[in-house]
């Protein structure tokens, strides 16, 4: 099925770019375009996009109160609402994700990255980009340690060796392609390595496999 998508961001020429990017894709067409927040309720509301691609700052209402409106806690029908700004500040990342957002990319993630978030919301995945996931981990993970080594912890939820190295190299913020050359695998090799671990950990991205890393001791002394 084709993956139907509506930008939102008052730059005509960022929005005329991800057309460009998104179209030359198979099975990816864009909907319709926004220019503001308001605008991009109204056609939310009307195409029923499979994906918002929301950008944070515009005028009137804001990217962060317009992903609320269409995905928060509460809404019926929510929309998979992928952020994609110039900002990764803290706030903004932590806010959006609250606001029900399924991906927060930088606007100058590549085509590739926003390709595969578009992919991943409409089939129910969540991506962050790897760049910010690190920083992430200060609203999603503990300080403290369990009392199970992290070897005991990894075998607890069943996790393989190649899917623990798959998990170490996710929370220290790369791509699946760096991975896949880390660990001299295919990109769908780990790919198939991160599916399985989200559906051990029950976590819903790569940013709660990334603290489970951490909070488990998994990244101690692996992360300098």
């Amino acid at each position: 099925m084709t993956i139907r998508v509506l930008l939102a961001d008052d730059q005509a020429m960022v929005r005329t770019g991800f057309r460009y990017m998104l179209e030359a894709e198979e099975g990816i067409e864009v909907a319709g375009e926004a220019g503001d927040g308001l605008q991009a309720l109204r056609l939310a509301a009307e195409l029923r996009p499979d994906v918002v691609l929301m950008d944070i700052r515009m005028p009137g209402v804001d990217g962060l109160e317009a992903t609320r409106r269409l995905a928060g806690p509460g809404v019926a029908d929510p929309v998979k609402v992928v952020v994609v700004t110039t900002f990764d500040l803290d706030d903004y990342v932590h806010a959006a994700l609250e606001g029900g957002a399924v991906g927060f990319l930088l606007k100058d993630a590549g085509p590739a990255l926003l390709i595969e978030a578009v992919r991943a919301a409409a089939r129910g995945d969540a991506l962050v980009s790897p760049n910010i996931t690190v920083r992430l981990l200060k609203h999603f993970a503990r300080p403290s340690r369990p009392p199970r080594r992290p070897e005991e912890e990894a075998r607890r939820h069943g996790l393989t060796d190649r899917e623990v190295d798959t998990v170490r190299a996710v929370a220290e913020g790369l791509t699946n392609t760096e991975a896949a050359e880390r660990l001299f695998v295919s990109l769908s090799t780990v790919k198939t390595h991160l599916a399985s671990v989200q559906a051990k950990l029950h976590a819903r991205n790569r940013v709660e496999i990334a603290a489970w890393a951490y909070r488990s001791g998994l990244m101690d002394g692996e992360a300098g």
